[in-house]
């Protein structure tokens, strides 16, 4: 049976989640509901009222976090939006073997869920690299809210739906087989990732930038324009000279409100010659 909120504590939730976390929930009345209701009766309420309570004098975050999960969706895959790798492998990953002197490639993937996107990130680098990569530090910053999802990213074991866009050979090679229906990604591949807690509305204190490359696809999608503005303007902050932003396919940045050149669908590059 569906809960109702009304038209108070939607609008307290709505701005709450919107000024803590660049959420935009004012048209997803109908989904909150829908998300919610299982878990109030589950926590033994009977009324909004009194679950977002609980929610709110929360002092660990925790409750906060589960909420959210559940109004957020965290579903992912291995090599997920196989464009995005296509164009590391023709493009990005010769120009920085190019241009790297040093040797050592950094990647974010800044919103990282359970660990999917960033671990493919490695995968195509690897790939690339080949019998290269002894003489390359290769590393990825993978950050995410929710501690559930990062402790999923953290386990590193996966099903067979979550690898559907894998080719065999990648299986093999980056994987070892837990049960039949489920899979680790290798130490080789999980030793380059750092995985933290990060709230994308904060300052961005990583330092570990400039970046070569930062993923963030797939989460702007529930923000205002402002705050999707705020969020890539930051992002450009700490993107090195000719490093990319790779952005979800559902999203993308006004041309006239930002620094980046335009590269194709989803995909935004710093310039070389920053001004």
């Amino acid at each position: 049976m569906s809960v109702k909120i009304d038209d108070l504590e939607f609008k307290q939730l709505v701005n709450t989640m919107e000024q803590k976390f660049g959420i935009n929930l004012k048209q997803k009345r109908t989904l909150i509901e829908g998300r919610l209701s299982s878990t109030i009766q589950q926590h033994g309420f009977t009324d909004f009222k009194s679950f977002l309570n609980m929610v709110y004098s929360d002092k660990s975050g925790s409750e906060m976090i589960n909420l959210i999960n559940k109004l957020t969706t965290n579903h992912t895959y291995f090599y997920r939006e196989p464009e995005h790798y296509e164009f590391m492998a023709k493009e990005a990953l010769p120009y920085f073997e190019q241009k790297k002197k040093d040797h050592r490639l950094m990647i974010w993937s800044a919103a990282c869920s359970s660990g999917e996107e960033p671990y493919t990130n490695i995968m195509q680098c690897l790939e690339y690299f080949g019998l290269k990569t002894a003489s390359w530090k290769i590393d990825l910053l993978a950050t995410d809210i929710s501690n559930r999802v990062m402790d999923m990213a953290k386990a590193a074991v996966y099903n067979k739906e979550s690898m559907k866009n894998l080719n065999e050979s990648w299986k093999k090679k980056y994987f070892t087989t837990v049960t039949p229906e489920t899979f680790k990604v290798k130490d080789d591949v999980t030793k380059r990732v750092q995985i933290k807690s990060f709230n994308l509305m904060d300052p961005i204190p990583f330092k570990t930038y400039p970046f070569d490359i930062i993923f963030c696809r797939n989460v702007m999608i529930y923000f205002e324009q402002d705050t999707k503005l705020a969020l890539v303007k930051r992002f450009y902050d700490v993107l090195a000279p000719g490093g990319y932003l790779f952005i979800g396919h559902a999203e993308s940045i006004p041309r006239e409100s930002t620094k980046y050149q335009y590269v194709k669908p989803a995909i935004y590059r710093k310039p070389l010659e920053v001004k």
